[in-house]
């Protein structure tokens, strides 16, 4: 009646001074919930156009896919003491960031991308091959001799301005995303003096990555992560070849610097000393958090707490400057390579429970807040499960829907071949033989997921990821972009032309 009475007004130009409203007011929850979030997003925050810091947060391989599912895995299975629920109702900290966009991952050369060609693309604005860190499309290991007509890093200009710099990734350090904030390389498996970098490939001239971290200009106030062997000579902890030892040639850079290669070491600093940190936590990458030992490795909230206070206390050394931060949640790829949905999940939930901290932590005036994936991975979540079903379990299906097939006596959704089937499966991966995941549950942490088709390990997806966006210019982040444009919506929140 109400809305039949606002239209007849209109009709005869009667004034109408009340916006329209429901004839009955809506008591369902979901109703209620529904508009409270819209009223959220009514609510614009006009930021200002100038950041004066950046941080870069990667959730390495986290797709669409990894996304839905961590968050249901979040509700399901919830840290910080919150109680569990049935998840899809369930909010990841980049959820309620205000703005969002796709981003299209292809590198220069092939449709589905990896990670070098990916974070090249956050870290110079230009797009380029396979396997190549921070070199243009047309550029090879020649192009080591003229290293000014590389692709300027953006880690390079904010030094050179006078800005603080740190990297903290559950990776090696010298792997292709950390590598890509500080080094060039045609090859991102030039990792040290090794023989991923064989003798033949060092005739070009290029520096290993790790070599290029310490020998960076102007130095890191903070980096930590993995790697370690990567910096130490063979016979001494380490795998070069070379005989360099990488810390020591750091340490005599940076005199005022310390070096850290446990948890201990690192709770052990404060804030207030002086001088950058070093931290190599483990000789390949950190342990995933399912078998992290606290007392021997920093999880990943650790290390960026602490790499985000020491960059905001060394601030006033600074001059007022401000500071650009990677942090990467590296592991999310690695576990879905192993087609191991539990881990996967795991580490994408504490890289948003990462988010969580940093958002809490930054004036969002000032920091520009990015959070995206170098690219996507193949898994799949599928096969009608009820609401609350366990995100990794069997599939209890709801009956009356799209498919009403067979079931096992348990009310398992089972396959033609009379098997239950899980909502969570990859398309493709090493076959499992013999059989595990029908040796464990697929609730248990160590089951590996069943595959359509068989590689040597389950493979990046080729699908746009999520970019999500909070602080100054984050109105930018919007629509469908080129990966690329990230670099450029940082150099314009910074005020570079």
């Amino acid at each position: 009646m109400m809305m039949r009475a606002l239209l007849l007004a209109a009709t005869l130009g009667t004034a109408v001074s009340a916006a329209p409203v429901l004839d009955t007011p809506v008591k369902d929850s979901w109703w209620a919930d529904g508009r409270a979030a819209l009223d959220a997003r009514l609510k614009v925050v006009n930021r200002p156009k100038r950041a004066k810091n950046i941080i870069l947060m990667v959730g390495d391989g986290m797709g669409i896919s990894t996304i839905t599912a961590a968050r249901i895995f979040d509700g399901q299975r919830p840290i910080d003491g919150r109680t569990p629920a049935a998840g899809e109702e369930n909010n990841l900290a980049w959820d309620k960031m205000t703005n969002t966009a796709l981003v299209k991952t292809y590198n220069t050369n092939a449709q589905v991308a990896d990670s070098a060609g990916t974070a090249s693309a956050f870290n110079t604005g230009v797009k380029t091959r396979i396997g190549v860190l921070n070199f243009g499309a047309d550029q090879g290991p020649e192009a080591c001799k003229t290293p000014e007509k590389l692709p300027r890093k953006l880690a390079e200009i904010a030094r050179a301005q006078g800005m603080g710099l740190g990297i903290v990734t559950t990776t090696r350090i010298t792997h292709a995303t950390p590598a890509a904030v500080y080094g060039h390389a045609p090859s991102r498996n030039w990792e040290g003096a090794d023989r991923g970098y064989p003798a033949a490939d060092r005739a070009s001239g290029c520096p290993d990555l790790a070599s290029q971290l310490v020998a960076f200009k102007g130095g890191f106030d903070v980096a930590l992560g993995g790697g370690g062997a990567r910096f130490l000579p063979a016979g001494k902890g380490g795998n070069r070849d070379d005989g360099r030892n990488l810390v020591e040639e750091w340490l005599k850079a940076w005199p005022q610097g310390k070096f850290v290669a446990d948890a201990k070491g690192l709770r052990a600093l404060g804030n207030r000393d002086a001088g950058p940190v070093l931290g190599l936590f483990n000789a390949d990458h950190i342990s995933f958090e399912h078998d992290r030992k606290d007392d021997a490795e920093p999880g990943l909230r650790e290390m960026a707490r602490f790499a985000l206070a020491r960059l905001q206390d060394s601030a006033k050394t600074r001059g007022g400057k401000g500071y650009y931060l990677m942090i990467e949640g590296g592991r999310i790829d690695h576990a879905h390579h192993a087609s191991n949905p539990y881990r996967a999940l795991n580490e994408a939930q504490i890289f948003s429970a990462t988010v969580a901290d940093v958002l809490k932590s930054v004036n969002l005036d000032d920091t520009l807040v990015l959070v995206t994936a170098d690219h996507s991975h193949v898994l799949t979540i599928a096969g009608y499960p009820q609401r609350g079903n366990d995100i990794l379990g069997y599939i209890k299906p709801v009956r009356g829907g799209e498919s009403d097939g067979a079931l096992s006596k348990e009310g398992w959704a089972l396959d033609d071949r009379g098997q239950p089937m899980t909502t969570l499966s990859y398309a493709n991966g090493a076959f499992v033989s013999p059989g595990l995941s029908r040796l464990l549950p697929p609730t248990e942490p160590n089951y590996l997921a069943n595959k359509t088709h068989g590689t040597d390990s389950e493979s990046h997806g080729g699908e746009d990821v999520a970019l999500f966006a909070e602080g100054p210019r984050a109105d930018l982040v919007r629509g469908v972009m080129e990966q690329n444009v990230i670099f450029h919506i940082m150099a314009e929140a910074l005020g570079w032309r």
